[in-house]
Parts: C-alpha cells; structure tokens; sequence
C-alpha cells in the first residue's frame, strides 16, 4: 500500500530482510504514513506481496534468489519513484541498503540492526549460530530454508517467552533465500571485489545511520561499530546509535515507536544538510 505523500515530505522506501517479508514493517510504515509520507514496502522477488503464511506454504519463489537481484529490483522500483527517497532497511535489507546509497540513490539511508558488507570480518558467535541451518548444508545453496519456531526464538524473539515467539514466528517469518545467505557471507572476505561490497570512502553517499540494539544476536552492536570505523576514513555522514534491551526485532519489538521516530527525525534532519 502506498499513497500520495504530503508536499516536502520525502517517500520512503523500506526493504525487509531474510526470513521477513514486508509486513514485517507495517509498524514502521503505518507510522511514517500517518506523518504524512508516501511508504513504499516491496517484498523480494519471490515473496512480492505475498502474507508470510503464502510464502512458507509455497517458498519456491525464493529458490535461486540472489543479492545483485534482489538490489537490482529496488534500484528498479527507487528510479520510477518521482523525487528521491530516504531508504530504510532491516537486516539483510540493511545491507542493501547501503549497497543502493553507494550507487547514489536516496536522500539518506538507515540500516536497523544491519548485517556487514563485504570487508567487515567481525562476526560474534551468536552472528555465525543464526546461520547455521543454511550455512551446514552447502548442497542447498539455491534453496528456499525454513526457520525453525526454536531457531526463530533464538534470532527474532529472545526477549519473549517461548510461547509468545512462536505466535511472533506464526506473524511473520517465512522461509530464507539460501543464496542471499551464502553470497553474503562467501562476500565478507573478498572486500572490494565481494558482491555486498560498498566504497566506505565514498564523498557524495547519503547520509548513513546504523541503529544496534544491545541483545541482538544476529546481527549485534559489535557489528555496527566496525562498520561505524571502516567508513570513519571517508568524509560522508555517518552516525550509529544503539538501543538498550532490543534484539534483532528492532521494527517490531515493544518501545518500536522511539527507534522508528528517530530513524525518521535523523534522516530528515540530515538530509536537509545536503
């Protein structure tokens, strides 16, 4: 759903990351929208608009699916909007969102609880156990996983009682891109050459702010803060910001409204210095 945005305020474009598809934004977007703002939410290709429960009864779309495909769509869909966006993105889609910003597009650009692009070797524990049911079987590289109710309480829901993660996991999680997972993580070590690779120097990217939150396993603060050093060397704005008590759920969990309101406010603000 989107609608017409109200005069000087941008669109946004907000990109969902793996096991999610874009009603895992609707907080975020319902919000924006009510500030009057155009909110664009595209699903993958392979989930497009489908409910959560569509996808995991039929996950084939997503077979083969890969990142240059999946940044190539959005890039697609950002082009046909009329003015620039401020592009936000969870997760993986915190990847590509910075991946879009280093092609040039949008006005400022958030990753929430963002993975790494490729160069940025940190990767805790708890990072590498999350992909662990894709990453052990290499022969599945081009399939469609599923995510456990156990292995979706350990990601998404471990700051909720089991019972109330598997209700979270019946709302929104679908199956992976098995593809999007091992070039991400096949792209870590080849830097400049890796296909999620950015230019951290880049001197005209939009403006950039990385948003942690303290218990996220999958992609945690340690994360951020080595991203947050690798584009200090450039001149472009860039800003990290983390949130006490929040895991991997940042767009969803309780107290979602401070994280969304300052995402908002910051890239306003910022954008406007440019």
């Amino acid at each position: 759903m989107t609608q017409p945005a109200s005069i000087g305020k941008p669109p946004i474009v907000l990109i969902h990351g793996l096991w999610m598809t874009p009603s895992s934004w609707d907080t975020w977007a319902n919000r924006f929208r009510a500030r009057g703002h155009q909110v664009i939410v595209p699903g993958w290709p392979g989930i497009d608009d489908r409910p959560p429960a569509d996808v995991r009864k039929d996950p084939s779309g997503l077979k083969g699916v890969g990142i240059v495909q999946i940044v190539d769509n959005y890039a697609r869909i950002i082009e046909a909007l009329p003015e620039k966006p401020i592009i936000m993105g969870h997760s993986f889609g915190g990847i590509f969102t910075q991946m879009l910003a280093d092609r040039g597009y949008g006005i400022a650009a958030v990753g929430v609880a963002p993975g790494q692009p490729a160069g940025i070797l940190t990767l805790p524990f708890s990072t590498l156990r999350t992909g662990l049911p894709i990453l052990s079987n290499p022969f599945g590289r081009n399939g469609a996983s599923p995510i456990s109710k156990g292995h979706f309480h350990f990601t998404f829901g471990n700051d909720l009682s089991r019972a109330a993660s598997d209700l979270e996991w019946e709302a929104s999680a679908v199956n992976s891109s098995n593809r999007v997972f091992f070039e991400g993580v096949l792209s870590l070590p080849k830097g400049p050459k890796g296909i999620t690779a950015v230019d951290f120097a880049k001197p005209d990217r939009a403006p950039l702010l990385l948003i942690s939150g303290e218990i996220d396993n999958v992609a945690p603060p340690a994360i951020q803060k080595a991203t947050l050093a690798k584009y200090s060397k450039g001149t472009a704005l860039v800003e990290r910001v983390e949130f006490a008590g929040r895991t991997h759920r940042l767009v969803s969990q309780d107290g979602w409204e401070e994280i969304a309101d300052y995402a908002l406010d910051w890239s306003l603000r910022n954008a406007a210095k440019g």
